[in-house]
């Protein structure tokens, strides 16, 4: 019995991520969907530099892009079960952990505009929020914005109208539903790392995502046309596992909470200068289209749907949407 109660000692740690000895490094698996080009890879091989240089080798990071090690819907499990130690998913993805407010954000309109979003992520709501992650096993560390969202579609989408009939990718969530229903288009949901092939073989028409997205994931080969309608924003979620983060040293975790935070920096300048280049790499494949929404187009979209806010409201409470646009500095337009 004696001997069976030191195995346990040696081998549960390692199970939840911890070094079983001292001389042993910390092993951080960091899994995501995207590409290793894409802002967010870029981001993740940043971090394991830095976090291997801070902590002079003591811990290392392993990096594990497109969905190489979890896709969507298992990666949040496995975190919480402590077989992967650091993501960074859209914050969409809260939601099926029974933290319903991070769909709020994705409320159309509402963090289009970069100064929005970057004002919200750094509003005093957010530590509301984290505290519902946490108590889901959820640490959140950092915020990464990473642009508008773009509409991509084989055959225009101007108007309103145009969306009539057509099935829209979505990740998921009651306010995407939501969205695309009041657009006249069929929510599918489809896993990132099988888009794709969906749009190629036409099992949806279309999708939203940015740019550098597109372009990484080759999405505009499959897809005639691109509206520039940045009707909505992809904000990542760097999250760990609580109970492993709290028992890391402390000297590792500052050096580690220093790597973090000069990867936030650099993952919101990477992000904006990929998401231009984008642009203009797909405009200059000739394979898409690009069109950008006139004033008088883009009302139209804003005044389609702008019924979704107030749709919402039985889902969130009307005083908790008042909130968001005020910590958002947002203003509804006036009907």
């Amino acid at each position: 019995m004696k001997r069976l109660a030191i195995a346990l000692a040696v081998i549960i740690p390692l199970a939840a991520g911890w070094p079983a000895l001292a001389d042993e490094p910390i092993i951080i698996k960091f899994s995501h969907v995207v590409a290793p080009d894409a802002p967010k890879g870029k981001a993740a091989l940043f971090f394991r530099e830095l976090a291997e240089k801070y902590t002079n080798g003591r811990v290392k990071v392993e990096v594990y892009p497109n969905s190489s090690l979890y896709k969507d819907k298992e990666e949040l499990e496995a975190l919480q079960l402590g077989s992967v130690q650091l993501l960074a998913p859209s914050i969409a993805k809260f939601s099926p952990l029974g933290v319903k407010e991070f769909d709020i954000f994705d409320l159309p309109f509402l963090l289009s505009d970069e100064a929005r979003a970057r004002q919200m992520m750094a509003s005093p709501m957010m530590a509301e929020l984290n505290k519902k992650l946490e108590a889901k096993g959820v640490e959140p560390l950092a915020y990464w914005d990473n642009g508008a969202h773009n509409y991509t579609a084989n055959r225009p989408l101007v108007l309103p109208e145009d969306f009539r009939g057509l099935k829209m990718r979505i990740q998921g969530g009651k306010v995407q539903d939501a969205v695309a229903r009041e657009l006249g288009a069929i929510p599918q949901i489809i896993a990132f790392g099988e888009l794709y092939q969906a749009l190629q073989t036409g099992v949806v028409d279309g999708e939203d995502n940015v740019a550098s997205n597109i372009l990484t994931q080759r999405f505009y080969e499959v897809q005639k046309h691109m509206t520039l309608s940045h009707h909505s924003r992809l904000t990542y979620g760097l999250v760990t596992n609580k109970t492993f983060w709290n028992g890391l040293p402390d000297d590792v975790r500052a050096q580690l909470d220093r790597a973090v935070k000069e990867t936030n920096a650099f993952f919101n300048d990477t992000a904006a200068k990929d998401n231009a280049d984008a642009v203009e790499k797909i405009k200059a494949s000739g394979k898409t289209e690009i069109h950008v929404l006139t004033d008088a187009e883009r009302k139209a979209w804003i005044g389609k749907l702008m019924p979704v806010h107030t749709e919402m409201q039985s889902r969130f409470g009307k005083d908790f949407i008042e909130r968001i646009y005020k910590a958002s500095g947002f203003t509804p337009p006036q009907s």
